[in-house]
Parts: C-alpha cells; structure tokens; sequence
C-alpha cells in the first residue's frame, strides 16, 4: 500500500493561520491596549456564527453516520470487543492527564476572568441527569445548553433510520445530504476564525495585559510532556498485554512511519493507509485491520480525551473553580468518551467537544470557547499522534482478544 508524501505547508496551514492570526491579535492587544475594544465585534461575529453551525452540523453528522453503519460495519464479537478496547484506553488516557494535572497544578496563576457561571436549574440527582440527556419539547433541542440531549436525539434518529430499511432510504438520503451541506458550511465559517481568534486575543490581551500570554505556557508543558509519557510508556504495556516482547518489538519497529505521518498531516483520517501498511507488516489479520483501523479513525482519540481533560481543569481555574470534587471529575471523564466519539467524524469537530463540555459545566461560552479553541489547536499535533498510532495498537489488542484460539502472527 502506498503511503503518501507529507506535504508540511498543506497539512498544517489550518493551524498556522490560526497561530498566526492569535500572533497578529496578540501584537495589537500590547500596542493599543483597550483600543482594540473596537474590534472585539469581528470575534463575537466569528463566534456567532460557529454558534449556529453547530446544531443542525451535529445532528446530520450523527444521524447520517448511524444510518450508514449497514454498508462498512458488521455488529457482532469483533465489533464488540473492539468497543470495549477503544473505551479502556480512551478512560486510561483521561485518567492519565487528571494525575498529571494534579502532579503539576496549571490553577496556581491562572484565574484570567472571575466571570460567574450561567445558572444551572437545581434539582434532586435524578432531575439534573433527566434534564442533561433529554429535552421537554423538541425546540429545545435546537439551543446549545441542550448539547448532551441532542446528541443522544440524533443517535437514536439514525438507528430508526437504519431500522427502516428500504422505506427510510429518502430520509437517509437526506441525512446523507445535510451532513455534507454542515461540512462544508462549517468549513466556510472556519475560514473566518484567524481572524475571529486574532480578534478575541486582541481584546484578551489588551484589557488582561501581556501576562496573558504566559498563562497557556503551563498547560502546554503538562500536556506535551503527559503525552510523551503516554507515548511511550502505555502504548509499550499495551503491546505487551497483545503479545508480550514479541508484539512490543513488532509495534516499535513497524511505528516508525504512522508515527511521521501522523504529526507531518496532523490528521488520523490521512493517517489511515500508513496505519494500515503497518499493521499488516505487524501481521495483524485482515479483517481485524480493516475494522479497526478506518472505525478508530473517527471513534478512538486518546490524545483528543487528553487534550479535553487539560481544557476542562484549564477553564476551571481560568473561572476560580475547584476541580477536586468526584462527581466533577466523573463527569469530566464522561464528557471525555463523547467527545472522544464524537469529534471524529465532524470537520473541526474539538470545537464541537469543547461546546459541548462549556455547556455541560455551565461555563459563560463568549469567554470560555475562545480560549479552549486556541488550547486545542496549540496541541493538536501531539494529540494527533495518539490519535493516530492508538489505532494501531488498539488492533493489536482486538486482535490478541478475538483470536485468542488462532495463530496471530506477532505472537
């Protein structure tokens, strides 16, 4: 199979416009100060539009996603296992980023804005989780405060759509239709977000002054340095639990190339034939591969569950929040998995995990999604490489588990 050329410039001109539009921002917030108020409009009008993107983007998304599960998947032991495998390491990895962040706390000088958070309805247990996962009337569904709701809405959409068969073809089809309408809307106001960010960054750091600038510097380091230890530390022990030494020198010495290409187009999808190469030089069979690997593209991202742990305890500081309490870290953990699902199939889907996490807990969003969008696309190249490589791996293990009674070539 062959593997594409990286080209740097094109896999990572995204990211690079953003980066250089927060610069620019950056550099007009020291020279004007709170003159730049004039132009905050321009990141609000940015922010807006993303605002109303998002609903109808997830519900076309998932809802089209499900209803097409009949043409590539087969649910059974395999499907299963490989479900199973994809959700421990994705736990494992959040888990992994809590104790870093608890090891070395990003809380201490953070506190940018002591902005309240938006008031949440009280109730007993029962009435918070009812009122998290579903919605008293359908419009409801259509404000982002109703994130949770809606997606579980548009699972269960595609499933009946699935469930219908030759009948349902004409809503399929128009699922199909609206999914790839949202993309593309989606990467038209995405366009806009060099300037949008650059914008807010002006505003932040005029009014919040230079010191801003050093306030992603910790985070940063926690997160890139719990990544590497991720790396090299879990996935090594995840060879091993897939075929002791033998499968451990197998995946080092075959993880060369997914590992360059991963980082070089900063994408799991571009990442797939290089994933794929290698796992067949592993031996990992065919029918194993060829699940897992295309299924783990948009399903499993241990470093988007990490990058997601890093955002929720960076806003909880940001806003003077305490981060310690069980049932907060519980539902971060939860927030996690979704996003982790979730995100992979949606064009810039973090910003949609992001959305869905600031609603969750209530964050004010005008101040706290601009700040995670610039976290996420300041790690995105380290978490694509976890995301990616964790494909491979994660066939291995599915592989050890269902052929357990046969011969796995790497063992």
């Amino acid at each position: 199979m062959e593997v594409k050329k990286i080209n740097f410039l094109q896999s990572y001109s995204s990211i690079l416009w953003l980066l250089g539009g927060i610069i620019v921002g950056s550099i007009f917030g020291l020279v004007f100060g709170e003159d730049v108020l004039i132009i905050k409009p321009l990141g609000d009008i940015f922010l807006n539009l993303l605002f109303t993107a998002i609903i109808p983007l997830i519900f076309f998304t998932i809802g089209s996603s499900i209803a097409n599960l009949e043409r590539t998947e087969k649910l059974g032991k395999l499907f299963v296992i490989m479900i199973l495998v994809f959700l421990a390491t994705i736990l494992i990895s959040a888990i992994v980023m809590i104790f870093a962040v608890y090891l070395f706390p990003i809380h201490e000088d953070i506190a940018i804005a002591k902005v309240p958070f938006e008031e949440v309805a009280s109730g007993s247990a029962g009435d918070q989780i009812a009122k998290l996962l579903t919605a008293n009337d359908f419009f409801e569904l259509l404000s982002r405060k109703s994130m949770l709701a809606l997606i579980i809405f548009s699972f269960l959409v595609g499933f009946a759509t699935l469930q219908s068969g030759e009948k349902g073809k004409a809503f399929k089809s128009f699922l199909d239709s609206g999914n790839e309408v949202m993309k593309q809307l989606l990467n038209i106001i995405m366009k806009l977000a060099p300037i949008g960010l650059g914008a807010y960054f002006a505003y932040q750091v005029g009014v919040f002054g230079p010191q801003l600038l050093g306030v992603y510097a910790k985070p940063m380091a926690v997160y890139y340095a719990a990544c590497i230890f991720y790396f090299f530390v879990f996935f090594s022990l995840y060879a091993f639990v897939a075929g002791g030494k033998r499968a451990f020198k197998v995946f080092w010495s075959n993880n060369i190339t997914p590992s360059l290409t991963a980082i070089g187009t900063c994408s799991s999808i571009a990442t797939i034939p290089a994933n794929l190469d290698a796992a067949e030089k592993m031996g990992i069979p065919s029918h194993v591969r060829n699940l897992v690997i295309p299924l783990g593209a948009p399903l499993h991202k241990d470093g988007s569950s990490m990058s997601s742990i890093l955002k929720i305890t960076f806003l909880f500081a940001m806003f003077g929040k305490d981060f310690s309490d069980p049932m907060t870290i519980l539902l971060a953990l939860g927030i996690t998995v979704i996003v982790s699902i979730v995100e992979g199939g949606i064009p810039n889907g973090g910003y949609i995990g992001e959305i869905l996490a600031i609603t969750v807990y209530g964050f004010p969003m005008e101040q706290a999604l601009p700040v995670a969008m610039i976290l996420g696309t300041l790690v995105d190249p380290i978490a694509t490489l976890l995301n990616a490589n964790g494909d491979v791996i994660c066939s291995m293990m599915v592989s050890r588990f269902s052929e357990k009674n046969k011969m796995v070539a790497f063992l």
